[in-house]
């Protein structure tokens, strides 16, 4: 296949692609072939080699699985940042430039901004690929084919549903109950302030994960009527959320710490930071960050805004992607459909990285049962089954995401830094989407 610029879709195609990325988007049909580009998808004669960005801890192993049983097509993989943090804006400049790698890794909310920008190859006629979609969730699924028939744009990997990690030592030294609802979370916070540390951080550049928060709270930021995009980043249940953490931080009960950051890791490994509300993928993040804390840790859902509710937010969740370039799609394919349906690979991910899988059997996966030496051989995993449950399928996302994380982002750095509060940051980032809409004549509803 050969390379080509990445170019800007119509204003007809961003709107209905990006309609049909919402969770209860597209019906997922695959009856025909792909787009032309899929059509195209053949084996490659001789000697193939792909290259693979990503940032899942412990991905390398199963690569090495991989290429182990696969001399004819060797993956090399690349590490980088969080898709927010940098990856994703290094999968943009190097599609403009012609050097993106084989395939990437790209979350769920971000995946339409690289479909409405041609950023992505249709795998849909490639070998197993169509075949695979009743091996996923559905709406995960869903998510990848835009509601295109025959089409498929990346294959799911894993999905966030959001619980607390807490330090259970410490809440039971100080004698401090485990927050159950929001309204006891803020005690708590209050309480451990008061013993010299903090409750959590509020991280000012992970926009997905207030907007997991916001999730939780039943608020939707996006939505389409068919015609025209709605934007609603200061609904109601928005700003409750948005008010409740400017509260904590007015109060100093949150640190102003980047998250993943060794900073970060240092005030989780030396008890300065107590929870972390995040999604199942966390519970290797803190196992790496904090190793001298092994042991300490449990899982608790979510707290409540109702006493007795079992409402959980998303956070995070991808997929693996043919990026525009590749030359060899149909090896890619088949690599990104073994990594996240066969049985070694997911319980390598599980276990190296603490990914959650996307396929129905991967939940049934054995190391998913077992309890985890690290968090006090709890079983944490049936903890997020039980947010899966109750997490919402139908959270819509826009067409525009990585640039509404920024715009926010920014308006969060303001409040953190005593400009403005967070409610600002969301009217402001509001504003800024609607004009990153219009600039891009996608519809926008009055």
């Amino acid at each position: 296949m050969s390379r080509r610029h990445l170019v800007r879709a119509s204003a007809a195609t961003v709107a209905a692609t990006a309609m049909l990325a919402a969770c209860s988007g597209g019906s997922g049909d695959t009856t025909d072939g792909g787009g032309e580009e899929a059509a195209a998808c053949q084996p490659t004669d001789g000697q193939v080699e792909l290259t693979y960005t990503g940032w899942v801890p412990g991905m390398e192993a199963a690569v090495e699985i991989w290429n182990e049983n696969n001399p004819d097509i060797q993956v090399t993989y690349n590490s980088g940042p969080a898709g927010n943090a940098g990856t994703y804006q290094d999968f943009f400049n190097q599609l403009e430039a012609d050097e993106a790698p084989d395939l990437g890794q790209i979350e769920f909310d971000t995946l339409p901004n690289f479909r409405v920008q041609d950023g992505l190859v249709d795998i849909g006629a490639c070998e197993g690929v169509l075949d695979a979609g009743d091996q996923f969730v559905d709406w995960t699924w869903q998510q990848v084919t835009f509601g295109e028939e025959g089409s498929v744009y990346a294959i799911p990997q894993d999905t966030g549903p959001m619980a607390m990690f807490y330090r259970a030592d410490l809440f039971e030294e100080a004698g401090i109950e485990v927050p159950t609802t929001w309204d006891e979370y803020a005690e708590a916070a209050q309480a451990i302030r008061d013993e010299g540390s903090y409750i959590t951080h509020f991280p000012r550049t992970d926009v997905n994960w207030f907007a997991g928060l916001v999730w939780q709270n039943d608020g939707q930021w996006f939505s389409n009527d068919g015609d025209a995009w709605t934007v609603d980043l200061t609904g109601p249940e928005s700003t409750e959320v948005a008010e409740y953490w400017q509260g904590l931080i007015d109060d100093d009960l949150v640190k102003d710490t980047a998250g993943f950051s060794d900073e970060w890791n240092n005030e989780l490994n030396t008890g300065e930071l107590w929870t972390w509300v995040s999604a199942v993928w966390g519970s290797n993040s803190i196992s790496s960050g904090a190793p001298d804390t092994a042991g300490d840790w449990a899982v608790a859902p979510m707290p409540q805004w109702e006493p007795g509710a079992n409402a959980a937010g998303n956070w995070g969740g991808s997929t693996v992607a043919v990026l525009q370039g590749s030359e060899h799609p149909y090896e890619a394919a088949q690599f990104a459909l073994w990594l996240n349906t066969s049985e070694e690979a997911l319980t390598t991910l599980n276990q190296e990285g603490g990914l959650y899988p996307a396929t129905t059997a991967g939940l049934e996966l054995p190391a998913l049962q077992e309890g985890l030496e690290f968090y006090g051989g709890q079983a944490i995993f049936d903890v997020f089954a039980e947010a899966a449950a109750g997490t919402d399928p139908n959270f819509t996302w826009g067409p525009t995401m990585a640039q509404t994380y920024n715009d926010v982002a920014d308006g969060f750095g303001a409040a953190l830094g005593g400009s403005g509060t967070l409610t600002d940051a969301l009217e402001s980032g509001q504003e800024a989407t609607i004009q990153t809409l219009q600039s891009q004549s996608i519809p926008v509803a009055e």
